[in-house]
């Protein structure tokens, strides 16, 4: 059986290998054009120690000098040992460019814009063959005719040939102005991804989906496919805006609820003029069981003060998930993670 493995490098530069389960990842990989730095191919250099992020595997044989039992116990593995049970998503030890590859590039076709709400842009492309990533990645969208990019996360599924963004729409922003003002459905972009070390891992205990404006896009990103193949926990979304007329894309994240046995979620709205009945922000609005007494894996993506009132709020409590993984996006004139 074939195997979908995620190799995700220091750089941030994401690749994908098959790799069937009689081979190792380190063949597989090679095979690829992929060289992940190994010294010896029997388990006792340790050159090619990895980090498994989410999947099953066999760990092979190897010495201890090569892996340790605490290190194994943690999730490292030996590329030129182990071999996939489940697709994987794989932490490399290396930058993209020490193993012979680099970013991914490809065109994407413009299908659509729609402003969903005064601050938010929808962006759909058509991507012939659809593009490989890990639900919550995001890629680099050039602005023709500047040679500057902005960073996008897809929020859509993995694979999708029609491929959907959530772009803030900024007054007098590169890419805003671009996609109000001149684009034209048909017309080319380039694409640079996947990137990012923000995504959905293996779901073994209960998931807190924390997004404010267009950090949404991953989150939905991350719902496609827990409703592609629903998890046995549950799954509860927080969604903050400033202002009513900022909610994007509630149809969506309603027709999830649906798919998703376990699945909740609400929105806040910071203005305290707002009409909404939850006013304030996420960490006002989370349920008294969110942390799960510190057994829940949260993902937050937001601008900088919401990640950080988030990360005090949880040392206030004295409960810290048993994963955290955050993304910030601010504004940016800039080649970078932008919303």
């Amino acid at each position: 059986m074939s195997h979908k493995v995620a190799l995700n490098f220091e750089d941030g530069v994401t690749r994908f290998i098959n790799c069937v389960d009689t081979d190792t990842v380190a063949d597989a990989a090679y095979r690829a054009g992929i060289n992940i730095p190994l010294d010896c191919r029997d388990g006792a250099c340790g050159a090619c120690k990895l980090f498994c992020e989410s999947g099953q595997f066999s760990p092979g044989s190897y010495i201890e000098d090569a892996l340790s039992d605490d290190e194994a116990a943690l999730g490292y593995a030996l590329a030129c040992q182990m071999k996939p049970k489940s697709d994987l998503a794989l932490r490399i030890l290396a930058p993209s460019h020490a193993c012979k590859t680099g970013i991914a590039r490809f065109t994407g076709r413009v299908v659509a814009v729609e402003l969903l709400s005064p601050s938010t842009i929808g962006l759909e492309l058509h991507i012939s063959g659809g593009v490989k990533f890990l639900p919550g990645q995001y890629v680099n969208i050039e602005v023709p005719g500047t040679g500057q990019s902005r960073a996008y996360s897809f929020s859509s599924p993995p694979g999708a040939e029609d491929a959907s963004f959530l772009i803030r729409n900024i007054p007098n922003g590169l890419m805003s102005s671009f996609l109000t003002q001149t684009v034209k459905p048909g017309d080319e972009l380039s694409l640079t991804g996947p990137s990012g070390s923000f995504f959905l891992r293996e779901v073994k205990r209960p998931v807190l989906l924390l997004a404010g404006g267009t950090g949404l896009a991953p989150m939905l990103s991350m719902l496609a496919a827990l409703a592609e193949v629903p998890p046995a926990h549950k799954v509860h979304l927080i969604y903050g805006v400033t202002n009513d007329s900022d909610l994007a894309e509630v149809a969506k994240i309603e027709a999830y609820g649906a798919q998703i046995p376990g699945f909740s979620w609400a929105a806040c709205v910071a203005n305290q003029e707002s009409a909404h009945p939850n006013k304030g922000f996420v960490t006002q609005h989370l349920p008294a069981d969110a942390l799960n007494g510190g057994d829940v894996d949260v993902y937050l993506c937001g601008p900088p003060p919401m990640v950080e009132a988030v990360r005090g709020h949880f040392s206030a409590q004295g409960v810290m998930p048993a994963s955290f993984h955050y993304e910030k996006f601010a504004p940016s004139v800039a080649p970078g993670k932008a919303a």
